[in-house]
């Protein structure tokens, strides 16, 4: 399905099961395929909404993206749906979206879930950071030079979020542990948990093991 978030972007989504709501969104230059697992195993008790972000999967290509701008469209999906209060997991960049939801909506969310997210390009390791710089120097892709940018979340920011939320990473992720654990530091009722022996993505993509992980969280 389809859903128009402006004059000339839409948003591909697919909307499975009954329940809370809750809302998925992939990392950069992925789709809502690699949460094929989840959403089968949250569909049983949730209504699912998993989302292409613009320039990903099969919504709309675009010229030049912003995580600001991908924000307004996943705000502009549930205002335009009419979804109450969902429960937002985002990873990597969808991370960085939901935690740009968070601080400018506080009153949309009933939960956050955010895994390998980070605030700045700095919170990424060396040796990424100067790989994702080499891809793009060579490329001029502009996923990997929205990653080398964006985000500029200070940690004044982090401090006015009220939403619930769980904050996770891979003990082996290519996000700097202390910044990960600098992110939960600054949002009050925060819950963090370092995936012990995962990646940034083995714990996510196409896995059984996030349902376990996130679950006691979703049932608090």
């Amino acid at each position: 399905m389809y859903f128009r978030v402006n004059s000339d972007v839409e948003l591909y989504y697919e909307k499975v099961g009954q329940g809370s709501p809750v809302v998925l969104l992939h990392g950069n230059g992925e789709d809502l395929f690699i949460f094929d697992v989840l959403t089968k195993q949250l569909s049983l008790g949730n209504t699912v909404y998993a989302i292409d972000s613009r320039d990903h999967g099969k919504s709309s290509k675009v010229e030049g993206l912003d995580y600001n701008v991908m924000m307004e469209d996943v705000v502009a999906f549930i205002e335009g749906l009419g979804i109450q209060k969902p429960v937002l997991y985002g990873f990597s960049d969808g991370g960085i979206i939901g935690l740009l939801l968070a601080i400018k909506y506080p009153a949309m969310l009933s939960k956050l879930v955010i895994s390998g997210a980070n605030t700045n390009p700095n919170g990424v390791k060396r040796e990424i950071f100067f790989l994702m710089k080499s891809v793009y120097f060579f490329t001029r892709n502009q996923k990997y030079k929205l990653m080398l940018t964006q985000p500029n979340i200070a940690d004044a920011e982090l401090k006015t979020i009220v939403t619930p939320t769980l904050v996770l990473a891979g003990s082996k992720d290519f996000i700097k542990d202390k910044h990960t654990k600098n992110i939960a530091k600054n949002i009050r009722n925060s819950v963090l948990k370092i995936v012990e022996g995962e990646s940034h993505t083995s714990y996510v993509v196409h896995s059984e093991k996030l349902f376990e992980i996130i679950k006691p969280f979703l049932d608090l």
